[in-house]
């Protein structure tokens, strides 16, 4: 007897109702396909215990039930695969499971939610998903993007230059505007609230958004160059952050010069769809505060970044957190972050297990084609034919970038299509923010001329000095205020 002969006689008649190892065609455009690292619990093999994550994540309990149908049995997820030296299993969904209303929390209630509670597992990460384009159909995509923010800026070649105000908590409304102030008329592009800026009593939400309008205005002014910021508008309630988000329109910001910002991982799928709806012509911007519980790979439960990613695409958020790659402080690496930021930022690509096609028209259409060439040129694609694929969602690097490192991401990346937010990598400048913000815009500049930084920083004091203060090794004292 075979393995896979030997694994399949082990299984009940329970488990036999959700496997099928001859699955002739699990791309037919009927499923959605997962691929989860199993380790089986209580005394299971790998097959009985996929079987049982298959019942759990679609139509099943750990019984039959005599009260299937035919019909219900059609909906069954099934185990296609398993390979059982790499602790891997393929499962195919079909994705008429899903609320037809395009709505991702309700898919990750099936493929993330109850199964990581199973007793028969004890490891299960989804690594990897697939979208059939029939699927993608049904879900919004992005509608504001990076080449809008880009537009709107009129920055192209070169990353959003962006940071994130430090400390992240405890200036008042006043400091906070003046702090954006300061980036601003050192040039920078994008400020946005860090991930817990809500309505402190230090720093009043109605005052903090009127100051960083009068703090933009006068940075536009005297630079002439427009400006981004981004609000996190996650709240206790649906109408609170409705609330925030019509402060911040009406506080006579200009088209633009506005991205609302959700905590998604903590507010959950509804809250960035809800935006996304209402909001189609505002930069969604997807923090993933929390997201590590989940991704880190030492964690045996939960799903990698690129996961993560994808559904933040399909959501609609304009752009996500994808991580520094290592470079920065943050744990990940390239395999994760950089396949993450790949797999939201073109129309196909090849992602840890899937080459993910996000177009909704055949992958053989000539037009097809074309859009999928274009986008592998860093051409802008899907302005004028939407109905063709989602579009793209921008991946947004934060954790520990500083002028010394923005080179050697970008090297990393193989691309500047993305946002940098820079904390300490901005305020933690000898000379203050501004000082700081034209470091960064500097390191830029070296980097667009082909310049090494220490040849170009020769008569750019504020790079100079950005190099010297990053580049010296770190005292007990010196990490401490770094850290950002």
């Amino acid at each position: 007897m075979t393995k896979t002969n030997s694994l399949l006689a082990s299984l009940n008649d329970h488990q036999l109702a959700y496997v099928n190892l001859d699955l002739a065609n699990p791309k037919n455009g009927e499923y959605m396909l997962g691929v989860y690292h199993l380790k089986p619990g209580k005394n299971l093999n790998i097959l009985q215990a996929a079987c049982e994550v298959a019942a759990e994540s679609s139509t099943g309990t750990n019984f039959l039930v005599q009260t299937e149908t035919a019909f219900s049995r059609e909906m069954n997820a099934l185990v296609y695969k398993v390979d059982e030296e790499k602790e891997l299993v393929w499962i195919a969904f079909p994705w008429r499971l899903f609320d037809r209303g395009g709505n991702v929390q309700n898919i990750m209630t099936y493929i993330a939610g109850n199964i990581f509670g199973m007793k028969e597992v004890s490891a299960l990460k989804l690594l990897d998903v697939w979208f059939p384009a029939a699927m993608l159909e049904q879900y919004d995509g992005p509608s504001y993007t990076l080449e809008d923010m880009r537009n709107y800026l009129d920055v192209h070649g070169r990353p959003i230059l962006g940071t994130i105000i430090k400390p992240k908590m405890g200036l008042t409304s006043a400091e906070y505007a003046e702090v954006c102030y300061d980036f601003w008329v050192g040039w920078g592009d994008f400020v946005k609230n860090d991930e817990p800026q809500a309505n402190q009593d230090f720093c009043p939400y109605d005052k903090m958004v009127k100051h960083v309008k009068e703090a933009m205005d006068k940075a536009v002014k005297e630079t002439g160059h427009k400006k981004v910021h981004s609000f996190n508008v996650s709240a206790a309630d649906y109408d609170t952050m409705i609330e925030r988000c019509e402060m911040i329109r009406n506080a006579g910001f200009e088209p633009g010069s506005y991205a609302f910002l959700i905590d998604g991982t903590t507010a959950g799928w509804m809250a960035v769809q809800t935006l996304r709806r209402k909001y189609p012509d505002v930069f969604i911007h997807f923090h993933r505060a929390g997201h590590g519980a989940y991704t880190r790979p030492e964690n045996p439960i939960g799903y990698s970044v690129l996961v993560l990613s994808k559904f933040a695409r399909l959501a609609g958020a304009s752009g996500i957190h994808t991580g520094t790659a290592g470079v920065g402080k943050m744990a990940g690496d390239k395999a994760e972050d950089i396949t993450a930021a790949e797999g939201i930022r073109y129309m196909k690509k090849q992602g840890h297990f899937f080459e993910q096609s996000w177009g909704t028209i055949p992958e053989t259409d000539k037009d097809f084609v074309d859009l999928v060439q274009r986008d592998d040129d860093l051409e802008e694609v899907l302005r004028d034919d939407s109905w063709r694929g989602l579009k793209m969602c921008c991946p947004i690097i934060s954790g520990g970038l500083n002028p010394v490192l923005l080179k050697p991401f970008i090297d990393l990346m193989g691309t500047t299509d993305f946002i940098t937010t820079m904390g300490a990598g901005c305020h933690a400048h000898p000379k203050g923010t501004q000082a700081g913000a034209k470091a960064i815009v500097q390191a830029c500049e070296a980097y667009q001329k082909g310049i090494d930084i220490h040849e170009y920083a020769k008569n750019k004091k504020e790079l100079a000095e950005a190099i010297e203060f990053f580049e010296k090794p770190k005292t007990k004292d010196s990490s401490l205020r770094i850290a950002a």
